[in-house]
């Protein structure tokens, strides 16, 4: 049984992130951990911020957002999925990652779930910032899930990857469960410089994902150039990619990727979930 954990902020935004999630994983067992994080409030007197009491704003922040994490409960019944899903909520306020971190550690998650606003985050960054930061400072593999995208059984699973790192079985596990789930297809992406030629770790690590995923119908690709973003964006509207994977490990190639503005003909970031495998 898989537990996966979703933030809520009670948006349509984090909604949608719930009912992929819900969708993408009917017809497994699983544990969903809703969790609404309020942030750390603070009074500012003088030159100093001084952190609200706790005893001043658990009466009414805690016990108000407890009463709409019961209406989410109450939607999500509505919804024809997997009886065997099981659901526990809570409310809290605090640091966002230092929450996010602690429930992966006390409830042993395999998944985290959130919604992304595409280019209306912070400083229209690909990401939100609390996306952004979990996939960059929480060691559990993150889907990112576009507000505008609504569910469809992934077909095409698409990886760009340079194949630098080395690859083990942990990270890839979840990915081949997806897959198997799905019955999606997996295609790899090398984007290469003009005249490069793969070295010998590159192909070994290359060999070893064609045997580990042996027996789930994939294929390899390679395009040339120097710019991921559009390189990528090709690829996906090619392939008619309907979730993109990367592995946390190989920070600098990811935040490449999603941590930089975005380009008005890039359209992938806004329109393909995301999922971001960490070891």
């Amino acid at each position: 049984m898989k537990n996966i954990l979703i933030p809520t902020d009670f948006s349509e935004n984090s909604w949608n992130a719930i009912a992929y999630g819900l969708s993408l994983f009917k017809k497994s067992n699983c544990t969903f951990y809703l969790t609404h994080i309020s942030p750390v409030l603070a009074a500012t007197g003088g030159d100093t911020a001084l952190v609200i009491a706790p005893d001043l704003i658990e009466e009414e922040l805690l016990k108000e957002n407890l009463v709409k994490l019961d209406a989410l409960l109450e939607r999500i019944d509505e919804l024809p999925f997997n009886t065997n899903h099981v659901f526990h909520t809570s409310a809290t306020y605090g640091f966002f990652v230092d929450h996010i971190k602690n429930e992966v550690s006390n409830k042993k998650i395999d998944l985290i779930i959130m919604g992304t606003k595409g280019a209306s985050g912070l400083k229209k960054l690909t990401l939100g910032s609390n996306t952004g930061n979990v996939i960059t400072k929480v060691k559990c593999a993150v889907l990112a899930v576009p507000e505008n995208t609504s569910y469809h059984k992934p077909k095409k699973i698409g990886f760009p990857t340079d194949y630098i790192i080395d690859y083990n079985l942990h990270i890839l596990s979840l990915l081949k469960d997806i897959s198997v789930l799905t019955n999606a297809q997996l295609n790899f992406l090398h984007i290469e410089s003009k005249n490069e030629t793969m070295s010998s770790l590159q192909t070994k690590n290359k060999e070893f994902l064609a045997y580990y995923f042996k027996d789930i119908t994939h294929n390899f690709s390679t395009l040339e150039g120097h710019n991921l973003d559009a390189a990528i964006d090709k690829f996906t509207k090619n392939e008619n990619i309907d979730m993109l994977v990367m592995v946390a490990k190989n920070l600098n190639f990811l935040e490449r990727i999603l941590f930089r503005p975005t380009v008005e003909e890039i359209s992938y970031h806004t329109n393909v979930p995301f999922l971001v495998l960490h070891e």
